[in-house]
């Protein structure tokens, strides 16, 4: 069977290993290029067992290392995306997975060149929905997000429409601090925060499952992927993190999609059209003991967890999004750095709403590039100074 050729975008990180892991075990994929940002031994490391023809490095300075090794002379080693399209011409399937805003130029780039188009880049579909929508259109790619919330959306409703659908629960597991008293929080640190009790996750996406903001986020791009109002979606905990989502019918029923916290399962099922054996590749006691008992669901408390207010007011606007995504890496960064406290975040994602420029920036139409990089720098640019101000 001939293999399918793979770009994976983002592949040191954790989403890009658990991709590779796949793509190792299965043997139906041929990796042709990896786009990766700083991780040198780990770069080489994937060069080494995969071969790609193209290698892109975001850091100048591993690229520069990297290109200098006399035994990768034949592969083409480039620092950007710029004229991609000069060394590759069509892909069967791309993974974009590079955090941050950071990742949607490069997902704009390779929606050109892939048949397919898997992506657990929530900022790029938040801050750039209506590009990425044109392009998929404009290109006929299809377009499969692989975070297990939205992949579990897209396979419960199918073909059904807002008439149908009565309510969309997105599962969070409340993260490290559920049982956390709130008098508690202004004394965490950064290295308990990325601790997340269901998931091995990057350090920056750890922080916004622990403050929830990642659930803000993922309303923010359920609304841009399924045409639901705003009012259908509902955030409620379930510590277990075996359910991603439940879709409540009209018609008195109710579904929900169940599986281990293992970004594998949703990558390899988008890969593989969900024609794959879990099981058979990746053996594991937890999926053999398959149980439904002891599942815990209840309401997310806001008072405790204040960024889920966030959501109403963020998603008024077109831009509002965009705004907030830039504003919370930044307070993310400076948390990680303990330069604030754990509960600023919110209190700082409130002041930049509050700013007086505010509307008038997240008015702005994010039709162009151009345009979500000038919303995006004033909104990091005001976060810095509300930093510096405290």
């Amino acid at each position: 069977m001939k293999q399918k050729t793979i770009a994976l975008l983002g592949s040191t990180g954790s989403i890009g290993q658990s991709t590779l892991e796949i793509i190792k075990k299965t043997n139906k994929f041929k990796v042709v290029l990896i786009f990766a940002n700083s991780n040198y031994l780990k770069i080489l490391n994937q060069i080494n067992i995969f071969k790609p023809k193209i290698v892109i490095i975001n850091n100048h300075e591993v690229y520069l290392r990297v290109k200098k090794i006399k035994k990768l002379k034949k592969i083409i080693i480039l620092n950007n995306i710029t004229n991609i399209q000069k060394y590759i011409k069509k892909i069967d399937i791309s993974v974009s997975a590079i955090p941050g805003i950071a990742g949607l130029e490069p997902t704009l780039a390779f929606i050109k060149l892939s048949k397919k188009i898997l992506i657990a880049n929530k900022e790029s579909i938040v801050c750039g929905w209506k590009l990425i929508k044109k392009y998929v259109t404009k290109y006929n790619t299809k377009l499969i997000p692989i975070d297990s919330e939205h992949f579990s959306i897209s396979e419960l409703l199918k073909k059904s429409s807002d008439k149908d659908v009565e309510k969309i629960y997105i599962t969070a597991s409340g993260g490290p601090f559920l049982k956390l008293s709130k008098k508690k929080f202004k004394n965490i640190k950064p290295k308990d925060a990325i601790k997340h009790p269901k998931w091995k996750m990057g350090k920056k996406i750890s922080i916004d499952s622990a403050t929830l903001m990642n659930k803000v986020l993922e309303i923010t791009e359920a609304l841009r992927l399924f045409s639901f109002d705003l009012s259908k979606y509902e955030i409620i905990i379930h510590p277990q993190s075996l359910v991603h989502a439940i879709i409540k019918y009209k018609n008195g029923t109710v579904y929900f999609l169940y599986h281990l916290p293992d970004m594998k399962i949703p990558i390899a099922n988008a890969l593989c059209d969900s024609k794959f054996n879990y099981e058979k590749y990746f053996k594991n006691k937890a999926a053999k003991n398959f149980s439904i008992e002891n599942l815990e669901f209840f309401r997310a408390d806001k008072e405790k967890f204040p960024t889920l207010k966030l959501i109403p007011k963020m998603n008024m606007s077109e831009s509002g999004p965009i705004v907030i995504n830039a504003a919370n890496e930044i307070f993310v960064h400076e948390f990680l750095k303990n330069n604030i406290h754990f509960s600023d975040i919110f209190t700082y994602l409130n002041l930049v709403l509050k700013n007086r420029n505010y509307i008038k920036t997240s008015n702005m139409r994010s039709n162009s590039i151009k345009n979500i990089y000038k919303i995006d720098a004033w909104a990091r640019s005001l976060a810095l100074k509300i930093v510096k101000k405290k």
